[in-house]
């Protein structure tokens, strides 16, 4: 009697739409050029600081109920909670980073918002010039890919993109997210 042998196939599991790893393997796949990648990687994180930055420089009504904290409190912390809590829910590991992050983008315009208050560049006049450049310069990234993407799904990587490149560093430490 002869027994069969079955063969196993190892297949990678299946990514589920919508997990992390779904979104970083969409990102990885319309990023192949190296030039594009390391576009990227100088540029998304300076269109991430002028993003803070440009809600950061549009005024902040006066509310009572936050008293002497209402200075702290501006446009660009509704961007901060909000892409936070869309990261926790993707990834808590890389949510944290991605909290140092954009604390460090924050300590850095407390600076310049200092720098402004001493005779320097206005703060919206900076992050809108950083913010030109890095379009700029990640469209041209798309142009050198050579991939017609839809503005939707530019949009919808703003988000993806600085966890990508933060999954990217941590991978390299083996570190579980």
């Amino acid at each position: 009697m002869s027994k069969k042998k079955v063969e196993k196939k190892q297949s990678e599991p299946e990514v589920k739409p919508g997990s992390v790893e779904f979104y970083f393997d969409k990102f990885a796949a319309t990023h192949q050029d190296p030039a594009n990648i390391v576009i990227h990687i100088v540029f998304i994180p300076l269109l991430l600081f002028s993003l803070f930055g440009l809600l950061w420089a549009i005024p902040f009504p006066y509310i009572k109920f936050l008293g002497q904290y209402n200075a702290d409190f501006n446009w660009s912390s509704f961007l901060l909670a909000f892409s936070i809590y869309y990261y926790l829910k993707l990834s808590p590991i890389l949510s944290y980073f991605m909290l140092f992050i954009m604390l460090a983008y924050y300590y850095i315009i407390t600076l310049l918002v200092q720098w402004q208050k001493a005779g320097g560049l206005q703060l919206g006049v900076l992050c809108g010039l950083i913010f030109v450049i890095s379009c700029a310069a990640l469209f041209g990234g798309y142009k050198k890919e050579g991939k017609k993407l839809s503005f939707e799904y530019r949009y919808k990587n703003i988000l993806i993109a600085p966890l990508f490149l933060v999954h990217l560093v941590i991978k390299r430490f083996k570190i579980k997210y």
